[in-house]
């Protein structure tokens, strides 16, 4: 005799998916804060330790091992004469405890302004955290 199993994944209340919303807009807001304090250890707390991370120049980094030894070479030498802005612009959930979150990332220097469109792939833990999962940072070329 065969038993099956189900898993059911129950459906987000209103107040559930908001709560989600505002918690991914952290996430997004904490790596601004971040990126423009070059603080490496507060942005490797938004990582699962399985993360996934590409840069916008295409350098592939697997687990948290790897993004952490890449953000603290470079991180805290990053050098910039403008401000970086980071804005979820778009939250599609894949399951309750997935998203996938499109972000406008804005650099304005004097030489003018500069886009990124970042997605980021999150996932809830078990204490309600959204942790970065699998991202991928794009430069938007213009032209």
């Amino acid at each position: 005799m065969t038993t099956e199993t189900t898993h059911t994944t129950p459906t987000p209340t209103p107040a559930t998916r908001a709560a989600d919303l505002q918690a991914i807009a952290e996430v997004v807001a904490t790596v601004e804060r971040t990126q423009r304090a070059k603080d490496p250890e507060g942005f490797l707390a938004l990582f699962h330790p399985d993360a996934l991370w590409t840069t916008a120049h295409g350098k592939v980094l697997i687990g948290l091992d790897a993004i952490a030894e890449f953000t603290r070479a470079v991180l805290p030498a990053a050098t910039l004469d403008g401000d970086v802005t980071y804005e979820a612009v778009h939250t599609q959930f894949l399951r309750p405890d997935v998203a996938a979150v499109k972000v406008r990332q804005v650099y304005r220097s004097p030489a003018g302004d500069t886009e990124g469109a970042p997605l980021y792939v999150m996932t809830r833990q078990d204490d309600g955290r959204w942790l970065l999962h699998a991202c991928q940072n794009t430069e938007v070329r213009t032209g």
